[in-house]
């Protein structure tokens, strides 16, 4: 576990930063005595999203114990004194039993009664005591009033406290839609008061406001690093998160971002910030270049009639609205996918320009939605449209992914062709200002782009998990690109959802001068193994530090960049606190043997069958001939007759639209 952060951090605020920790409080068994029945007790994870994988391994923590460890400080939680009260069982006693060097910085409860008490019990020492607010409604045992009452009288609270604990949402509620209401003005209102004001509630892996994107570090910003206020400490569940936010990220928001290359990688878009919006709008390329994106993506598709777009998929059912407006043109297209879809080859551009783009998360039927106030925001954009956004701003450069050109061909749409007009009268055959990268999993459709753009960078995709690359294939790449994109299961190895080693595919790749980018990093915690402790900076730190990758594909380009603004990513400056990568293995090392899946069989190696594609075939000569685009509801360009003649096509658009959740 990384360690608290420098004193130094909370020098420039006037309250001092605190990661708190509760203990469970409770005597030591004497000398010769029966052992206690608790001693015999062991504890398991009440929250089902963490591992279970420790269950039953780890006793009950004491007071003593944790003294024992010599912490700075110790904050002592007192949650339930009526109660031991109630069953002729003194607290106060406990506490006058205990040794001297048994010293508490913090006492806190949520019982008025006992912090008076214990208040002149212990009025010579240096105890702050805190008294700790429960939900609003909840009725305090000894005032007889509810907490939220409480919160409004800070003088009476202040009478036998130094401070208070409140849940997060004292501070910053929520509205019905789960984002962020004004901010109220307790904290303000305590510190006038002199009294310390400590939040409590956060915990990386549970559902947060939909304005932090799933990023726990901006929500711990919101608290200590806004305009109007900071609170004195946070109760967390995940301490490394939080003093990774105290200690690198707070005051940095305003930092320029280095440059890109080493110390720090490429930051770049996956359609876009599409975890904010949805991806491949113009929406999601504005949000991705404001977060700080060195370079934004346009995965080209082509309509019917030849216009090509930036666009996630060519199945439309899985980033539009298609499912419901054309179901009635659902197909298998094999050479694409194994499921049904709606594709843009079978649409004319007017057509899809009547559709709506679909914000779907990959974790939406686990509660996990993004951003759903924007749901349906953002409009398509052509490839020059795109290309025009990109030369009229100040991203660094762009990356053109190009899918399926070899089906394309066949159904008489040159995807190559038309993305070398759209470059060339862009002017990318002799841009100098922003680098352009040409990604694609055909190695034929990299050829093709080796001569007209010379100054491009060539990058070819491996879509399957691997776990090395062959000397050949090594050699076959260089033939035909500059570098490779890769998945994360291809460096980090998986089992049980935990990290168990490196691969070597990066220290390959490198060897022969190839670059090496990596993706797709998502922010949500159940994308992410446990040896991430559930932070998606933490995954950036782990690629960036640890494994050396070039570049990073993210769908949240805003995560990467408030690290690598923070003084923390700068390495060479040997800060006595920064955030850590993961350790692959150190959580599977604790486990007890036998407590996880059995490890599966190691990816392949990388072979030239795998790097070296057919030439391209022509372009048939296909004669088109755009549909009439819809005027309303689902199927209002078919009759009731032909849809029950194409059943089978209307089954299979019913089966794409109850598939959008998994399509990533």
């Amino acid at each position: 576990m990384q360690g608290a952060p420098p004193d130094q951090m909370g020098a420039s605020n006037p309250h001092m930063f605190l990661i708190l920790l509760l203990l469970i409080h409770g005597a030591s068994a004497a000398p010769n005595a029966p052992l206690p029945k608790w001693q015999t007790l062991s504890v398991i994870q009440n929250i089902f999203s963490r591992p279970s994988t420790f269950d039953g391994t780890l006793g009950m923590y004491m007071v003593d114990d944790v003294v024992e460890l010599r912490p700075p400080h110790i904050w002592l939680n007192v949650e339930y004194n009526s109660f031991f009260l109630e069953h002729k069982i003194s607290t106060e006693d406990y506490l006058k039993a205990l040794p001297k060097e048994f010293s508490f910085s913090y006492i806190s409860s949520p019982e008025v009664a006992f912090l008076k008490s214990v208040g002149g019990l212990l009025k010579q020492s240096k105890t702050k005591f805190v008294f700790r607010l429960l939900n609003e409604n909840v009725v305090e045992p000894s005032t007889k009033k509810t907490y939220g009452e409480l919160a409004k009288d800070l003088k009476f609270i202040k009478e036998f406290a130094s401070g208070i604990l409140v849940p997060k949402t004292y501070i910053w509620p929520l509205n019905k839609d789960q984002y962020l209401a004004p901010s109220t003005s307790l904290v303000k209102d305590a510190h006038a008061l002199g009294l310390e004001v400590y939040a409590s509630g956060f915990a990386n892996d549970v559902g947060l406001s939909y304005n932090y994107s799933y990023d726990p570090s901006a929500e711990y910003l919101q608290f200590i690093d806004n305009s109007d206020f900071a609170v004195d400490g946070l109760l967390t569940d995940f301490p490394p998160t939080a003093s990774g936010a105290v200690a690198c990220l707070a005051h940095s928001k305003g930092n320029p971002l280095p440059p890109p290359q080493r110390p720090r990688p490429l930051i770049i878009s996956h359609n876009g910030a599409s975890g904010v919006f949805p991806g491949s709008t113009d929406l999601a390329y504005q949000q991705a270049m404001k977060d700080g994106a060195d370079i934004i993506d346009c995965t080209v598709q082509m309509s019917k009639d030849g216009v090509a777009f930036c666009m996630p998929s060519a199945d439309l059912g899985s980033c539009t609205t298609a499912g419901t407006a054309f179901i009635n043109k659902g197909s298998t297209v094999r050479e694409i996918q194994n499921k049904s879809g709606i594709f843009s080859f079978d649409l004319s551009w007017s057509e899809i320009q009547t559709l709506k783009p679909d914000l779907v998360g990959p974790f939406a039927q686990a509660g996990l939605k993004r951003n759903p106030v924007a749901k349906n925001a953002g409009k398509f954009m052509t490839l020059p449209g795109f290309l025009d956004m990109a030369k009229a701003s100040n991203v660094s450069g762009i990356l053109i992914d190009i899918e399926h050109a070899a089906y394309l061909a066949t159904r008489g749409l040159g995807v190559v062709d038309a993305v070398t007009g759209a470059l060339t009268k862009a002017g990318y055959d002799k841009e100098t200002k922003q680098q352009l990268l040409i990604q694609s999993d055909d190695s034929s459709v990299l050829s093709a782009f080796k001569k007209p753009f010379p100054a491009s960078k060539r990058v070819l995709s491996i879509d399957t998990e691997i776990s090395d690359v062959a000397k050949p294939s090594v050699d076959d790449i260089k033939g035909v690109a500059d570098g490779v994109r890769i998945h994360r299961n291809s460096i980090a190895q998986v089992t049980g959802y935990f990290l168990t080693h490196f691969t070597n595919v990066v220290g390959t790749l490198h060897a022969a001068n190839l670059t090496v980018f990596v993706g797709v990093l998502k922010n949500e915690f159940m994308n992410l193994g446990f040896d991430y402790f559930a932070d998606p900076m933490v995954e950036v730190v782990t690629y960036s530090d640890a494994v050396m990758a070039d570049g990073l594909i993210t769908e949240f380009p805003a995560t990467a960049a408030a690290y690598f603004k923070s003084p923390c990513s700068d390495l060479n400056l040997n800060l006595s606190y920064s955030i850590l990568p993961a350790q692959p293995g150190a959580l599977v090392n604790i486990a007890v043997p036998g407590a996880l899946p059995p490890a599966g069989a190691p990816a392949p190696l990388l072979e030239p069958a795998d790097v070296l594609d057919p030439p391209l075939p022509p372009v048939l000569a296909v004669s088109t001939a755009a549909a009439p685009a819809p005027t309303g509801a689902a199927d209002s360009t078919t009759s009731a007759a032909s849809i029950n003649a194409d059943s089978s096509l209307l089954v299979a658009g019913m089966v794409a639209v109850l598939s959008l959740s998994f399509l990533q």
